[in-house]
């Protein structure tokens, strides 16, 4: 009987890789993601929402202001004002925000000391409250 010694691969044997499958694996995936990719306009150059409805002529939609939406910094009583209207938790601005015509839309102007929990919170009340149209203004220092 014959007995040969075991050979053992070494870690840089099992690591090799065939050269050619691997070249075109990469060629298919850049092809794949070169005619999967879709050429968009800029976000930039895109029209807002209510800018653009401004644009189109009088409806009535047009005939109604954005609602502002201010969100303080919390330090005073009130976190989130609306005209002279002041609140300090989401769910009395969400009902506010419930009382105002939805077609216009609102735009929540964010001070610069306020939070970002603040910030969100007042977004997420207005998309509660049924606006479709919600723009972030973060105001000039």
């Amino acid at each position: 009987m014959r007995f040969e010694p075991v050979r053992t691969q070494s870690w840089r044997d099992a690591a090799v890789l065939p050269m050619a499958a691997t070249i075109d694996v990469v060629f298919l995936l850049l092809i794949y993601f070169m005619l999967t990719a879709s050429v968009l306009e800029p976000e930039r150059d895109l029209a807002s929402a209510l800018q653009a409805e401004s644009e189109a002529g009088a409806g009535r939609a047009a005939d109604f202001q954005p609602q502002v939406v201010t969100v303080g910094d919390g330090r005073a009583r009130a976190r989130f004002a609306i005209g002279s209207r002041e609140v300090s938790t989401r769910e009395d601005l969400e009902a506010i925000l419930r009382q105002l015509p939805k077609e216009g839309g609102v735009f929540v102007r964010v001070l610069p000391l306020a939070t970002v929990d603040s910030a969100a919170a007042a977004l997420q009340a207005c998309k509660n409250a049924g606006f479709t149209k919600v723009s972030y203004v973060p105001a000039a220092e």
